[in-house]
């Protein structure tokens, strides 16, 4: 109750600093606000040509199929990170007025969030280019964007509330979500979806179906790219099941996050 209360209270709070951090980041830059697009766009230029040029993969839609684990894994990535150092990053805030601390991861997955929403404006855009039909499952973006928003929650409060104390965090945190990077399937399936439908290739050689079906199941990320590529480029629905328990799992993390931080936050002045 007290952290919709917070919610409530902090609301405008947390949409003005978002807004404020998006302005700021293009404020001296040539191209403006061009960036939101060029970024995930270059990305999925770099990421296409490695795979399509030097791996030779004739996947149809390929670049559809990037953008959509990138966009999902940048959202989360760096979310993340950036909230290791997120208290000591508001020392001026923390140290003057009382704000609730996962407020700040808010205002990140805020800018994070517009961010994903401009760079998925690309898919669309692509998927008209290389004639992906567009069906009403589509709709099933928005409970599967609510499950990644709650799983980014909850570990980002989590991480953020240890990141005051532990100062070597950061290194930790950040190579494993290199190693995330790799087996949440950004360029390649880790499961074979939609095959009849010529957009999903099988991954083939040194991984077994079943352990494919487990790499899906234990990876919340790798869960919702797949299950966003399943709507989107197959017509098919998502793992149903596995979204309501990482759903689960998610909430309980961001009670978890959200608990030590009312208990400890107090404390964060001290050691920043």
């Amino acid at each position: 109750m007290r952290f919709f209360k917070d919610f409530k209270r902090f609301f405008n709070y947390v949409v003005f600093a978002a807004k404020a951090e998006i302005n700021s980041e293009v404020a001296d830059s040539f191209l403006s606000w061009l960036w939101w697009f060029l970024d995930p766009l270059l990305y999925m230029f770099v990421y296409s040509f490695i795979t399509v040029i030097v791996f030779d993969n004739k996947m149809k839609a390929f670049p559809v199929f990037v953008f959509l684990g990138l966009n999902t894994w940048t959202f989360f990535s760096k979310t993340v990170k950036s909230s290791v150092k997120l208290v000591a990053a508001k020392k001026n805030i923390v140290t003057k007025v009382y704000v609730p601390k996962h407020m700040f991861v808010l205002e990140k997955i805020g800018v994070y969030g517009f961010k994903m929403v401009v760079a998925n404006l690309l898919v669309v855009i692509t998927m008209i280019g290389y004639k992906v039909p567009l069906t009403w499952r589509f709709l099933w973006i928005i409970p599967i964007t609510i499950v990644l928003i709650i799983v980014t929650f909850g570990v980002s409060t989590i991480i953020m509330h240890f990141g005051v104390f532990v100062e070597d965090l950061l290194n930790v945190v950040t190579v494993v979500l290199q190693l995330g990077f790799y087996i949440s399937g950004i360029f390649y399936s880790i499961e074979t979806i939609g095959t009849k439908y010529g957009f999903v290739t099988e991954l083939k050689g040194k991984i077994d179906a079943p352990y494919d079906q487990l790499l899906v199941k234990l990876n919340p990320l790798a869960l919702l790219i797949s299950d966003l590529r399943r709507v989107i480029l197959c017509n098919q629905d998502p793992h149903w099941v596995m979204l309501l328990i990482w759903t689960g799992v998610g909430l309980i993390a961001s009670w978890i996050g959200v608990t030590i931080i009312y208990k400890f936050e107090n404390s964060y002045v001290k050691v920043i």
